[in-house]
């Protein structure tokens, strides 16, 4: 049975899940996507994500279940991301829509990236949901930290299957379903992990979430961000570390 409790932390995965739909409507508007702005971008997604993974989630953790057990619940979620990075690789539209020039390899690329991009969201849907059971603030931080990197990845998903089909209803649907992975983590969280929510538990999901969070943001959002100008990433990763202090002062 659904609690007033688990409702925000279930609604939060739902919203940090679905700007993977906004990412899609932005190929539908902006004709010239500059590199630039999104160096910046996946720099800043970095920054708040990197910072709310070390600043609160894992000094959370360890208050109450020790250094130790802390740092082995850090590294289980690292290695956990690593190994679904290697069992199903995904990648993005930088790396894919220069190569496959043919729209059937296009539609192909957006297909697969779509799969990718949700077996990726699918822990982080769990992460933000048991980050808010825990604490309410910590759920919004990685929520805003989350909702940011999935913008490019909307867009990801969604440039290939427009321009192989020209259409922006089936692009729509396959972001869409991409993002759907994140709440659809947070249901199989309440189905299966509800009668296990004891402090302890939960303590150790925090540091396991501040794992996936930064194996994401070195593995997947820093090399996305590098290229020319990488002082416009690194400012994007200061300014994604001075959003996410300020959000958690103002909290």
């Amino acid at each position: 049975m659904i609690t007033c409790k688990v409702v925000m932390p279930l609604l939060l995965s739902f919203l940090a899940g679905i700007f993977t739909v906004i990412g899609s409507l932005l190929t539908f508007f902006i004709s010239d996507f500059k590199k630039s702005y999104l160096r910046f971008f996946l720099g800043v997604s970095c920054g708040v994500m990197v910072y709310v993974s070390l600043v609160e989630l894992l000094p959370a953790s360890i208050r109450t279940i020790g250094f130790l057990k802390g740092q082995v619940a850090f590294f289980a979620g690292i290695l956990l991301m690593m190994l679904i990075d290697f069992l199903v690789p995904h990648e993005y539209i930088e790396e894919r829509i220069h190569k496959d020039t043919h729209d059937k390899k296009l539609m192909a690329a957006g297909i697969f990236t779509a799969i990718g991009i949700g077996i990726h969201n699918f822990p982080e849907g769990v992460a933000v949901f048991m980050s808010a059971m825990v604490d309410l603030k910590l759920g919004i931080a990685l929520a805003i930290a989350i909702a940011l990197h999935n913008i490019p990845e909307g867009i990801s998903v969604a440039m290939p299957i427009y321009y192989a089909t020209k259409s922006r209803k089936k692009a729509f649907w396959y972001s869409f379903l991409a993002g759907f992975a994140e709440p659809a983590g947070a249901v199989l969280a309440i189905l299966l992990l509800m009668p296990f929510l004891t402090v302890v538990f939960l303590s150790f999901s925090l540091a396991f979430v501040a794992g996936i969070m930064v194996f994401i943001s070195f593995d997947e959002l820093l090399p996305l961000s590098s290229g020319e100008g990488n002082h416009i990433a690194i400012a994007g990763v200061f300014a994604g570390m001075a959003i996410m202090a300020v959000s958690l002062i103002l909290l």
